[in-house]
């Protein structure tokens, strides 16, 4: 069966152009005008039970609704482990780098800025599914004796305690634990990410690898910058939490 978007915005333009869109691209889609829509349909109202079992493969999620604020739902849909594995894409009419990388910093994967094109929010659709779908199945890998990263289930867990990271934010650390000691620039990781599909800041990296060693808390200390390079793990370098 093909992947399931869910679109949340007030637009209905928007929200009609988009559909139609994805359809073509043969993925099926709900739309919703805001999220009070987009949470009855999840069964997060209260009174209200999850209209079907299907959950949504991701989100297109507008920062800018008239009863909640999308950074809002994005934090709340996060914190919950039935759904806290769903890709999300903000759509953003604001241009200040400081709020894409705030919906970055709160589990979103991508942005796009209003204006957009369809055909490229499309195509980012269709890069954040697959690199849900092409993370490699070797098994569990110990790193440095703190974390264990299981590709085939997706998990992370540093001393004993599971953490939840977004599919990015995972990419880049089976990206770093694959290919220990090697220095990857931003480039590096941008193309690994996005490839040819890459319309996204070198800050953007950044944002990710901060959030992903806040994450990993002590094992955070595993991924090194390299000043005027990227960034590169190190098992054998473990700094106290």
């Amino acid at each position: 069966m093909s992947s399931l978007i869910a679109i949340i915005d007030d637009e209905p333009d928007i929200v009609e152009l988009v559909t139609i869109h994805l359809k073509k691209a043969m993925f099926r889609v709900r739309g919703f005008s805001d999220a009070e829509g987009l949470y009855r349909f999840l069964g997060l109202s209260e009174g209200y039970r999850q209209e079907s079992e299907a959950i949504p493969n991701l989100i297109i999620l507008d920062l800018m609704l008239p009863d909640a604020d999308g950074i809002d739902i994005c934090k709340n849909l996060k914190k919950r482990d039935k759904f806290s594995s769903i890709p999300i894409i903000m759509l953003t009419a604001k241009g200040e780098e400081t709020d894409k990388i705030l919906g970055l910093e709160f589990g979103a994967d991508d942005y796009v800025t209003k204006p957009f094109s369809p055909r490229e929010l499309v195509a980012r659709v269709k890069a954040v599914l697959r690199r849900r779908q092409t993370i490699d199945k070797s098994g569990k890998l110990n790193i440095g004796g703190i974390l264990i990263i299981d590709t085939e289930k997706h998990e992370i867990v540093v001393e004993g305690q599971k953490i939840e990271l977004t599919s990015t934010e995972f990419r880049i650390l089976a990206l770093f634990c694959t290919n220990e000691s090697k220095v990857f620039s931003r480039y590096d990781i941008l193309d690994y990410l996005w490839g040819d599909e890459k319309i996204v800041l070198d800050r953007t990296i950044d944002v990710h690898i901060k959030n992903l060693r806040d994450k990993l808390g002590k094992a955070g200390s595993l991924i090194k910058n390299i000043r005027g390079i990227g960034y590169k793990l190190e098992t054998h370098h473990i700094e106290p939490a």
